[in-house]
């Protein structure tokens, strides 16, 4: 039998899930490689045979996604299937276009496709875009459920970056767990949290593992989305939490626009800091492609430790580097504390920057004279700790939700911004999940 030859185009997340679920085992299909995209340092391993299956004895190659015209020749690529998040629909179209062009058909795999049924229930919390507050809304969740005396655990959206043998099921449930998997500043950002409110959280790459073992600890799953990707388990309650600071995007991105159209409730997150305009456009739009989704808003509530330092300093902003970079976003909540408390200037960064932190800002221009916390490497914390360290300022202002700190020294004074989603009457997140289990 002729094997269909398929590329699978991705970052490290979906790319993998969508193998694991249709194409791992499947004798019609050929998975020539995976291209990688969006992670800085991704390309250039291999998907291991540990995890590839019986028919990929050497494992798959991930190759860089720029090479992509040449690979579909080069191995009579047939069709390929295209598997990240958080890109505009014209961005996706130019792929189609390399990808067609180049002899091969483009497709993309449905959420119903891909997801995986549980035996227990699932919530799950994804967006329209990166950075539009899925992590507070996720903890909300949590706190919900917690309050109600329900077991439960949380699994996060793929992040993995180093060994992948290593990381097919991870579990966190101390901080020392971050230590033991080596995890970088993008996955303490999302697991951190959790564990300091002491509840556990799963990530890894095969998902079908991950969810066995987490049905064993709990009698509710959060998914708790990355980018504005599908969520990879099966919902029985689907929460899409959107941006009015980026009105019009819920139906101008991939896949957050079928997120939207997909979900039970609507979050409107960051009222607080939102143009009323911007809101009623958002909330117009969510009508013409969710007519039956259940709205709720919501602010985005800003704290910060030491609040009186920084009216009037020359501050250095660090920002969360994904809500910066794909998410688009020119400001966060390091910004808006900022403004709120007087700075009395906001330091450009880049003619500090360094490494793997300059070709982040050359990437992305339209970062500005924020700081993104990226840290996807040990090479690329420590051109963070760097910058920070060289920049000519007052004060640092983490506005990423981990405290940097602990992670790399700072030579300066610096202050941490936390935030937390605080809905805004009703309905309400609580009243929904309790209608769910039906107290």
């Amino acid at each position: 039998m002729i094997r269909k030859k398929i590329l699978i185009m991705g970052a490290a997340g979906r790319d993998f899930h969508n193998f694991n679920v249709v194409f791992r085992d499947n004798p019609n299909y050929e998975i020539v490689c995976f291209t990688a995209t969006q992670i800085p340092g991704i390309e250039g391993r291999r998907y291991p045979p540990l995890l590839a299956g019986k028919l990929y004895p050497n494992g798959i190659p991930i190759e860089p996604e720029e090479n992509l015209p040449e690979l579909i020749k080069k191995h009579n690529v047939t069709e390929v299937i295209f598997a990240y998040s958080d890109v505009s629909h014209n961005y996706v179209m130019h792929r189609a276009s390399i990808a067609m062009a180049s002899g091969a058909d483009f497709k993309l795999l449905s959420a119903e496709s891909t997801m995986i049924p549980s035996t227990k229930k699932v919530i799950s919390v994804c967006a329209s875009r990166t950075g539009c507050g899925k992590s507070q809304t996720s903890r909300k969740v949590a706190d919900i459920l917690k309050s109600m005396g329900i077991k439960f655990t949380s699994v996060r959206h793929p992040m993995p970056y180093g060994n992948l043998e290593k990381q097919i099921c991870q579990r966190f449930a101390t901080m020392e767990d971050l230590n033991i998997h080596e995890c970088t500043i993008e996955e303490r950002e999302e697991y951190e949290p959790h564990i300091m409110r002491g509840n556990t959280i799963y990530a890894g790459v095969d998902y079908g593992v991950i969810l066995r073992n987490a049905e064993k600890e709990a009698d509710v799953i959060i998914w708790d989305g990355g980018n504005n990707d599908l969520p990879f388990f099966k919902p029985d309650l689907e929460i899409v939490v959107v941006d009015p600071h980026r009105s019009g995007h819920e139906d101008h991105y991939h896949p957050g626009e079928t997120n939207v159209r997909r979900a039970d409730v609507i979050v409107i997150n960051k009222m607080d800091s939102a143009k009323t305009t911007d809101v009623d456009t958002l909330v117009k739009n969510i009508k013409s492609l969710n007519k039956d989704a259940i709205i709720i808003k919501a602010n985005s509530k800003i704290t910060v430790d030491m609040p009186e330092k920084i009216k009037g300093k020359r501050v250095l902003v660090v920002e969360d580097g994904p809500t910066l970079t794909h998410g688009g976003m020119t400001f966060g909540a390091g910004t808006i504390a900022a403004e709120r408390l007087g700075a009395g200037k906001i330091v450009d960064p880049r003619p500090y920057v360094t490494g793997r932190i300059k070709e982040t800002y050359e990437k992305y221009p339209k970062i500005g004279v924020l700081l993104p916390a990226m840290g996807y490497s040990p090479k690329q914390v420590k051109d963070l700790e760097t910058v920070i360290n060289t920049t000519d300022c007052d004060l640092v202002i983490v506005g990423t939700p981990i405290d940097l700190r602990k992670i790399i020294t700072i030579n300066k004074e610096a202050v941490r911004v936390e935030y937390e989603l605080d809905e805004i009457g009703e309905p309400n997140l609580t009243q929904l999940i309790k209608k769910m289990f039906s107290i």
